[in-house]
């Protein structure tokens, strides 16, 4: 039987942080709805607007919200008219604190596996053949500075009867490797034939080991030495 395991999940607390920084005892399970509700607002309202990831960092009275995107321009608006209406309406949703609303650009979408799996499963909601759907998003991912890109697409492919899933990839994916900075989007392509699943891993290089070395061995050692014991 396989292990599989969430590329971020299994990082969590080494080289990845949490989208989602916040602790609560007998308000959690208000704060998780709460801040679902407010990841569907904005997968909702910036469903053209390329967004990558969303994060939601809560204070006493306030929440920062910050949204990653590729294309900032259509989220701020004209004059910056789309973020207030956005801030406004997530402001609905977590009355009385103050949001704090802060766009990110993607400035290499081709290396965020989530734009990439949404990428493909427009095309293949357009009909486009998924073998040259899946081709081209490797060769541009991996022309943007990629190590490693793999892409797999599940369900009725190509309209046949009989559900399958096809995969292909260049360079390597090193997912035991928790140095390895691993981007994985999971996209659903809804199609007129049913339902296309569409997930993307892509290796951009190895992350800088940022935890403290433990002492050796012999360090441990040398008092207890000293001490004659």
């Amino acid at each position: 039987m396989g292990h599989k395991v969430h590329p971020y999940g299994f990082r969590l607390g080494t080289s990845r942080t949490w989208s989602a920084k916040w602790y609560a005892d007998k308000d959690y399970a208000t704060l998780l709805q709460e801040d679902l509700a407010m990841r569907k607002l904005i997968e909702r309202r910036l469903a053209n607007a390329s967004v990558g990831g969303v994060e939601i960092e809560r204070g006493i009275n306030y929440v920062t919200v910050t949204i990653h995107t590729a294309k900032p321009g259509i989220v701020i608006g004209k004059g910056g008219a789309n973020v207030e209406v956005l801030r406004k309406q997530i402001g609905d949703l977590t009355k009385p604190r103050k949001v704090k609303l802060e766009i990110k650009e993607i400035r290499q979408p081709e290396l965020d596996a989530y734009l990439v799996a949404a990428n493909v499963a427009q095309q293949l909601s357009r009909r486009i053949a998924f073998r040259k759907a899946m081709k081209q998003a490797i060769q541009r991912t991996m022309k943007a500075g990629a190590k490693g890109v793999k892409v797999a697409v599940a369900g009725r492919l190509g309209g046949s009867e009989m559900a399958r899933r096809e995969w292909d990839r260049e360079g390597r994916i090193p997912l035991g490797t928790l140095r390895a900075d691993i981007s994985y989007g999971y996209v659903l392509s809804r199609t007129t034939y049913g339902t296309i699943g569409v997930k993307v891993w892509i290796y951009r290089g190895d992350v800088p080991d940022q935890r403290v070395p433990r002492p050796a061995a012999a360090q441990l050692a040398a008092p207890v030495a000293a001490q004659g014991v």
